[in-house]
């Protein structure tokens, strides 16, 4: 990986992992502890109804940085790009993403304080944040809500409540973590 900064220019250095999650109103049955014998009740409904959540997450220090927002394509990831790179301007940000079709480059503007990383296509197990993802929807499960600001309203406080040890702990592979320390020499 080859990085020009230049360091008079930022105040610190942060690694972060970025994707994408979709959160809908359709809940999604999770296993319950019954006698034997006894079916448990769930109520359930089936609505095409859904949100999707951007996010970085730093191993590093258990950052964040979370958008919720009505669908997926280069010109969101572009808007999630230029509020993230406002978010700690002084901060250079190292973002590791997928190969997702809309995160494509050709079009859109990076801004200089993020650097894009991708991960090679179709191993989502190098990307950290889907551990994030599981561990917001394992929480989701069984959940049910009556309107979609119910379940944004959900997701906002679900957000709020990680703290960076829980995030850290999600995240903190140690072979990213010593690498990005060694190189950065934190």
């Amino acid at each position: 990986m080859r990085l020009s900064l230049n360091k008079d220019s930022y105040e610190d250095v942060n690694l972060y992992f970025q994707d994408e999650a979709r959160f809908g109103m359709m809940n999604h049955l999770g296993s319950y502890l019954t006698a034997s014998g006894v079916k448990p009740i769930v109520t359930y409904q089936h609505v095409f109804k859904t949100t999707y959540l951007y996010g970085s997450y730093s191993p590093i220090n258990g950052d964040s940085f979370v958008w919720e927002i009505n669908g997926v394509d280069n010109k969101i990831f572009e808007a999630y790009l230029g509020a993230f790179s406002n978010y700690k301007p002084k901060e250079y940000k190292i973002v590791v993403i997928d190969n997702a079709g809309f995160h494509s480059t050709k079009h859109i503007k990076v801004p200089k304080n993020i650097y894009l990383l991708r991960i090679p296509p179709y191993n989502p197990e190098l990307n950290p944040c889907e551990q994030v993802w599981q561990y917001i929807k394992n929480r989701f499960k069984n959940q049910r809500f009556k309107t979609m600001q119910d379940l944004k309203k959900w997701l906002h406080e679900m957000i709020n409540e990680m703290k960076a040890e829980t995030i850290k702990s999600i995240t903190g592979n140690h072979h990213y973590v010593n690498s990005f320390i060694t190189t950065f020499k934190i």
